[in-house]
Formats: structure tokens, C-alpha cells, sequence
């Protein structure tokens, strides 16, 4: 196994089909700029982009987000440990880029060396078939939904392609307040923006009502997939329903770059029957980003759940103590 430079990670993900945005280079480059550092490492026909973070005491935590790529050899996860253990890694957490119950996910993971922990990106999700016309993705979503897209056009509602981030952020903090949840900086918004622009990756849409910002997306691509991560709302003109036309505009974006998948990236971890159920009646955590996303006519899907590989077990213990209400990244 070889330790790679950002150039030569990207160069060898070239040839590797549908990867994981979060395995990308400019991921990595992001992440560097807050808090962690990346290494990058290739073995005959698989690698991993590893994130580490400085704890106390040169110590440190590995995180695989989404990954590793490609076909792993026999002695592919020895070869890791190796990496993270010259790191002074107390423990390894991967997050596989699989699905629920995924036979390599079987075969790779179901052993003692991996502890299923929890997971840091969310588990479950929608994924929006892109294929056929717009008519087509129309046709599956809610008739809720198609109607308050035709309303925004409507009530004259303009989303506009932009790289204005400080207006995007000015609505993510209102989105945060309203809702009561964390938002980063407006220069993490910046740094992730500006790192992904470059290589055409990202678009930033704000929906407008004549000159005034009522919503905001940030979507990104990678392979045949696409990804919402970031969008708020304020209060303003809400009855203009801006933000399902918005996501009708990114999803014409990632269709246009040549995307087949659309991932609304988060909602409450229940099964669909229960998701259904209870949409209705509950507003916490994630249900109301559900009642949402629901109406697009997507499938709903769940990712395999994170795994942890121990090296140091007393301070593994401490640390899961110190970080039981906290979170990773």
C-alpha cells in the first residue's frame, strides 16, 4: 500500500466508475481546512481516502467516509490498519459507500475486527430516478408536490444559478434559528463552494421573488449521482413555495451533467411504513425535512451503517464516553 498526493488520487479515480462524493479529492482539500488532514492511499485495485483528526496528546481518529474504493484484496483492511496505527489512530470508523444488507458489505464487514457503531453521515435517504424526460420525474412525484412547483412559477418565484454565498448563508442562518439547528461558517460555505465550482461539480440555485432571496440549494455531483446537502428558507413569502421549485431546477442540473440518481441525503431512520404514519403528526429531527422530501417520487433507501476498527480499546471506551452527545464531523 502507497501513500498518494491529492494530483494522484485524482488521476487513479478517474477510471473508477460512480464513486462517492465524499471520496473525491476536493473533499479531502475541504476537510483540511477545518480540522482534519487526509491521506490518501491505493492498494493494487483499491483505495481510501482516510480523514484524520488530531485529538490530545498526538493521538488521533481515522474516518473513512463513503469508502473505500474498488476491490479490496485479502489483506486489504491489515494494510489500513498499519496506516491508521502509524497515526496513533485510537480506532478507525468506515462508512461504507453500500446499501442496507449489501452482499460486499456481507462479506467485507461481518467479521471481529469490525464493531457496528454509529453512523456520522445520515443512514437513511430518497433517491430520485433521473432517467426519462422532466415529464417523466413529474409523473412519479406527489400531486402536492407538482402542484406547489407549478405555483411557485406561478406566483413569479425566479431561481437564479449563483455564486453568491454570503446570500446563501444569510438564509441558512434564518433556516438554523427558525429550526434550531447547526449551520457551518460561512466560510466553511465558501471554502466547499469555491473547491468543487472548480471542477464543475457544484451549483448553488436561489429562488427569488423580484429582488428579494426567499431560498437557497446547494447541490453537488459526482459520476452518475448527485447529492442535496445544503438549503434553507426564511420567512419571507413562504406561500410562494420556493424551495419545491428549487429542487425541480437541481435536479434539471444534475440530469443536464449527465446524473441517473438524485440523493436527498436525510430523513428520520425508520422504516417506510412507520415514515408514513407518522409524517403527519410529528415536526422533530428530521420528520418535517420528510414531509418535504416525500413528494419528489423518489425510493426510499438505507445505507449500510458505520463500522469501527479499535486499536487503542481503553481510550476507544473514553472516547465514546466523551463523545456520546457530541458529534464527529
Amino acid at each position: 500500500m502507497r501513500q498518494v498526493n491529492e494530483a494522484e488520487w485524482a488521476s487513479w479515480l478517474i477510471n473508477k466508475e460512480n464513486y462517492h462524493l465524499l471520496q473525491s479529492p476536493q473533499w479531502g482539500l475541504l476537510k483540511e481546512k477545518f480540522g482534519w488532514s487526509a491521506v490518501r492511499v491505493l492498494d493494487e485495485e483499491a483505495g481510501a481516502q482516510i480523514l484524520f483528526r488530531n485529538l490530545p496528546l498526538g493521538l488521533r481518529i481515522a474516518y473513512i467516509p463513503k469508502g473505500p474504493i474498488g476491490k479490496l484484496s485479502p489483506d486489504f483492511w491489515d494494510k489500513i490498519d498499519h496506516v491508521c496505527k502509524s497515526n496513533k489512530s485510537i480506532f478507525l470508523k468506515v462508512e461504507p459507500d453500500l446499501w442496507d444488507g449489501d452482499e460486499f458489505g456481507n462479506n467485507y464487514f461481518n467479521n471481529s475486527s469490525f464493531i457496528p457503531s454509529n453512523s456520522i453521515q445520515p443512514r437513511r435517504t430518497i433517491i430520485v430516478d433521473l432517467a426519462g424526460s422532466e415529464d417523466t420525474w413529474l409523473s412519479r412525484m406527489k400531486q402536492k408536490t407538482r402542484y406547489n412547483i407549478k405555483l411557485a412559477e406561478k406566483k413569479d418565484v425566479r431561481i437564479v444559478e449563483s455564486e453568491n454565498v454570503d446570500t446563501f448563508y444569510e438564509i441558512m442562518i434564518s433556516t438554523g434559528n427558525r429550526d434550531n439547528f447547526g449551520i457551518h461558517s460561512k466560510t466553511y460555505y465558501k471554502a466547499v463552494y469555491e473547491l468543487f465550482k472548480m471542477e464543475e461539480k457544484v451549483a448553488l440555485f436561489i429562488a427569488y421573488f423580484q429582488d428579494t432571496p426567499l431560498a437557497g440549494l446547494m447541490a453537488f455531483r459526482e459520476g452518475n449521482r448527485a447529492w442535496y446537502f445544503y438549503g434553507a428558507s426564511n420567512e419571507l413569502e413562504r406561500n410562494r413555495m420556493p424551495t419545491y421549485l428549487l429542487q425541480q431546477y437541481a435536479m434539471r442540473w444534475a440530469h443536464k451533467c449527465g446524473c441517473e440518481f438524485y440523493d436527498l441525503w436525510g430523513i428520520p431512520d425508520f422504516n417506510e411504513e412507520i415514515l408514513e404514519k407518522e409524517f403527519t403528526n410529528r415536526s422533530d429531527g428530521l420528520w418535517g425535512v420528510y414531509r418535504f422530501k416525500r413528494g419528489f417520487g423518489g425510493i426510499v433507501r438505507r445505507y449500510e451503517t458505520a463500522f469501527d476498527r479499535i486499536y487503542m480499546p481503553g481510550l476507544y471506551k473514553l472516547y465514546q464516553l466523551y463523545t456520546s452527545r457530541r458529534s464527529l464531523i
